[in-house]
């Protein structure tokens, strides 16, 4: 079995202020008392990506972030190529976060999302995210298409399923 390695997480940025949830990017975030917690990132980064408001997402990645995608060998460098993969994505899709999880006064946040996309399936995601002063410094994000990979025969003595 072989050990898991993160990505190199940059070093602390600098904690600017992130505009808070449902303010615009290029505007102040009235009344907010500093950087979104990394639980409320990326939320927030879920759903500016749903709105397609790009400078909105733009904002809470850091600029030197390290994004990786192990499925399929690719690392994405920096705010402006993450924004752009994004951006650039073919449309017809949407997202449905399932759940957020984040541990406990740390910078360490977990997300499961939905993606269907028209004519080609749905995808499920489990993205591992870092998180300091309020911008997303790294990520792991794990993709893979519902019902995609068929279950082995060995293993239908044990299993079920699952429902829907």
């Amino acid at each position: 079995m072989t050990a898991h390695t993160s990505p190199p997480v940059p070093p602390n940025p600098p904690s600017p202020s992130v505009p808070s949830p449902g303010s615009s990017a290029d505007s102040p975030a009235a009344g907010t008392a500093g950087p979104l917690s990394p639980r409320e990132c990326v939320v927030e980064l879920w759903r500016r990506m749903e709105a397609r408001d790009w400078s909105g997402l733009g904002a809470l990645i850091a600029p030197d972030a390290v994004i990786d995608w192990p499925a399929t060998g690719e690392r994405i460098v920096g705010r402006s190529a993450f924004v752009a993969v994004n951006r650039e994505y073919p449309e017809g899709w949407s997202i449905r976060v399932l759940d957020v999880l984040a541990e406990p006064g740390g910078e360490r946040v977990v997300s499961e999302v939905e993606v269907p996309q028209e004519g080609v399936g749905v995808f499920r995601v489990a993205s591992f995210w870092t998180v300091r002063g309020g911008l997303v410094v790294a990520g792991t994000e794990y993709w893979v298409t519902v019902g995609g990979d068929a279950a082995p025969a060995w293993r239908a003595p044990w299993t079920r399923p699952l429902p829907g």
